[in-house]
């Protein structure tokens, strides 16, 4: 009988056992997470802030489900190192946990910026549901709320205080809104639609020091310019959790580095999710992580599937305004490109030198977003697609 061990209950982590109960009834499987919740939709987060939603609905899988299928699930137990030799890892508390086969699924951390004052009462980052219940505890008390960086999950964040009725400002260390999903044309339409909404913005800043005697009260750009805020929440992208691989010997790039059947350079430990990077790309994304572990999964309880890679792709509600973005955004404006465009809506498609469909964006209206993300993991040439593409995706 095998004994399997997982390290995170995130996506990655629970499709992995999940998928492993599938294929062999008989090992043993346990989960070790550090978090003191069974498995829940991270990106539902925003919707619980906003008050859309409670906690019950966030739950993806409850405990009863982990007994049924025979997996035991170790809440509020963090791993903090491992012999691979002996094929142990050790918990904070000195409890171990012996392994045949191991999973690392235990995902990345909020990255905090080198900003002097960060660690003072009032900032937060968003990550966890934890996170969550201390930012609306702490925002009872405040009005003036400050966004360190303008990605997607500090504007959901963000919003979610704003429906609560705070004054949220967002501050960004580039010239533009979502760098990752949008181009500037995408990002100047998503924020004309955000400031409608109550936002205000300073891009292209940075901010320099969180002032305050004990609680957070400003925040002093490097231009001097000081504003004030009674909370603060830094989003600033994650970083992975590598302390644990670290400790097992594993190579690691960005993250751990993983080969086509998710095994990391030990033949009997498999990485999955936000700590795992394949083919030197780091994903970092929901997808990404619950194929991946589905996959580490199916390898570890020994059946043989190879993973390809995931199609950065994701179709999304940004404060409610559709957003779809997928493969090479061309921000640069390097490739040719087909755009439709209006005040609030921004449709993209861009082709590469050999003429395939290779990214594509779609703000306030994704129809055919899917059928244009086909075309890019298939590589399909945009001559032979052309007709079909801008009359189904661009609406031309």
């Amino acid at each position: 009988m095998t004994n399997y061990l997982i390290v995170g209950n995130g996506v990655a982590g629970t499709t992995a056992a999940e998928t492993i109960r599938k294929q062999d009834q008989e090992g043993s499987i346990t989960i070790l997470t550090e978090e003191e919740f069974p498995f829940y939709y991270r990106l539902r987060l925003n919707e619980y802030l906003r008050g859309d939603i409670n906690e019950d609905k966030l739950q993806g899988k409850d405990e009863s489900w982990y007994k049924d299928q025979g997996i035991d699930l170790k809440l509020g137990t963090r791993a903090v190192k491992g012999d691979p030799e002996k094929q142990v890892i050790e918990t904070e508390d000195g409890q171990t946990f012996s392994y045949d086969c191991l999973l690392l699924a235990n995902g990345s951390h909020s990255f905090v910026p080198p900003i002097e004052g960060a660690e003072k009462e009032g900032v937060f980052t968003v990550r966890t549901l934890q996170d969550c219940r201390d930012i609306l505890e702490y925002a009872e008390h405040v009005q003036k709320v400050i966004l360190i960086g303008g990605g997607l999950l500090g504007l959901e964040a963000g919003n979610g205080l704003r429906k609560r009725g705070k004054e949220v400002q967002v501050l960004e260390v580039f010239p533009r809104l979502l760098p990752r999903q949008l181009d500037d044309e995408g990002a100047k339409r998503l924020r004309i639609i955000l400031e409608d909404m109550g936002f205000t913005f300073k891009l292209g800043v940075i901010a320099k020091e969180i002032t305050g005697t004990d609680k957070a009260e400003s925040v002093v750009l490097d231009s001097g310019e000081e504003l004030e805020a009674g909370l603060i929440l830094i989003s600033a992208g994650v970083r992975p959790n590598l302390e644990l691989a670290k400790s097992l010997g594993l190579d690691i790039d960005k993250a751990v580095k993983v080969d086509s059947h998710l095994k990391t350079s030990r033949d009997n430990i498999f990485a999955a999710g936000d700590v795992a990077e394949f083919r030197r790309m780091y994903y970092g994304i929901w997808p990404a992580a619950m194929e991946q572990g589905k996959m580490a999964g199916m390898n570890m309880a020994g059946s043989e599937t190879l993973y390809q890679g995931t199609t950065m792709a994701n179709t999304l509600k940004v404060l409610g305004v559709d957003l779809g973005s997928a493969g090479n955004i061309d921000a640069d404006n390097k490739l040719q490109t087909v755009i439709t465009a209006g005040e609030k809506m921004y449709k993209k498609i861009v082709i590469d030198d050999r003429d395939n469909i290779v990214g594509c964006i779609m703000l306030g209206d994704t129809t055919g977003f899917n059928k244009v993300v086909r075309a890019i993991s298939e590589r399909q040439s945009f001559s032979h697609s052309k007709e079909r593409l801008l009359s189904v995706a661009l609406g031309l």
